[in-house]
């Protein structure tokens, strides 16, 4: 019998038709480093508590994205909708010839015996979810509870929160030891300007020296729309600020969004202006994610 199809939540758009190949020629050995594999889910069940249902974007529709922009590397973030089964994950990383890597979801259940696999598989960060559209925030001891499982693996710890929240965060982060990484600059809500409280705080957590933060998301965040002037410029700032402590990525295939996919042809093509000296580009794209994932040298 067959299984009756899923139904796929709102905000969950089918990707751009037809993204456009990107005018802008991308260094060797550039990075998306924020990107999802979903599914297929008759073959990596997505998890019962879900709280969304996205469309299938397997790895085969990943990988054939990357070769029509030009990107070589990919870090791929587990989906809060596969919950803490690495299946999917794993497949990926096990298929991806050194290519790409990965951050994890760790929970109660994941095993240290888990984690070391995902370590060998190429896992080189954990996220936690603090946006209550994905799951109740981690409290303090269920963080402790990560760190003690994942100590010794040198992964960083990615944080995905919302504008507001990043100042209440300030605690949080300064105690984590090792790298931070705050996900698509913090969420933040332009309303309030680059000198508003969010964009401080993000400012004030790369001064510290050991927290990064995603200039992905410009889609998310702009509220002029494509091509997006007011987010890229943030991201553009963020970059000037610390440009050794920054990452892109397309953040493919755009799930709880509103409106249309992006075109990410277009997304790629920003990069040249969020990141506009030469050297700083390379860094965003290439040397950067090298050392914060632990890609191999660029060669």
């Amino acid at each position: 019998m067959t299984e009756p199809a899923l139904q796929v939540s709102p905000g969950c758009p089918p990707p751009h038709p037809a993204p456009r190949r990107p005018a802008l020629a991308l260094p060797r050995d550039s990075c998306d480093a924020h990107c999802h594999i979903l599914g297929p889910a008759d073959v990596f069940s997505y998890a019962p508590d879900r709280t969304f249902t996205p469309l299938d974007a397997p790895k085969e529709q990943l990988s054939a994205l990357h070769a029509h922009l030009g990107i070589t590397r990919a870090v791929v973030v587990q989906s809060s909708c596969h919950g803490h089964d690495h299946a999917v994950l794993l497949d990926a990383l096990r298929s991806g010839d050194g290519r790409l890597r990965g951050v994890a979801l760790i929970g109660e259940s994941t095993r240290r015996g888990d984690i070391e696999e995902l370590h060998r598989a190429g896992v080189r960060a954990f996220r936690l979810n603090f946006l209550p559209h994905l799951r109740t925030p981690p409290t303090r001891a269920e963080i402790d509870s990560v760190l003690e499982r994942v100590d010794g693996l040198g992964w960083a710890a990615q944080l995905h929160v919302q504008g507001e929240e990043i100042a209440g965060l300030d605690t949080v982060v300064r105690e984590l030891p090792g790298r931070v990484v705050i996900d698509h600059m913090g969420r933040v809500d332009l309303a309030e300007g680059f000198d508003g409280p969010a964009p401080r705080s993000l400012r004030a957590l790369l001064d510290t020296g050991r927290v990064w933060v995603k200039v992905s998301g410009v889609d998310r965040i702009s509220r002029q729309g494509p091509p997006y002037g007011d987010a890229v410029a943030l991201a553009a700032s963020l970059v000037a600020h610390a440009p050794e402590r920054v990452v892109w990525g397309t953040d493919y295939p755009h799930v709880n969004i509103v409106g249309e996919a992006p075109d990410d042809g277009l997304l790629v093509d920003l990069v040249e202006r969020i990141a506009p000296d030469p050297a700083h580009l390379r860094r965003l794209l290439v040397d950067n994610p090298a050392e914060l994932y632990d890609f191999p040298s660029a060669s």
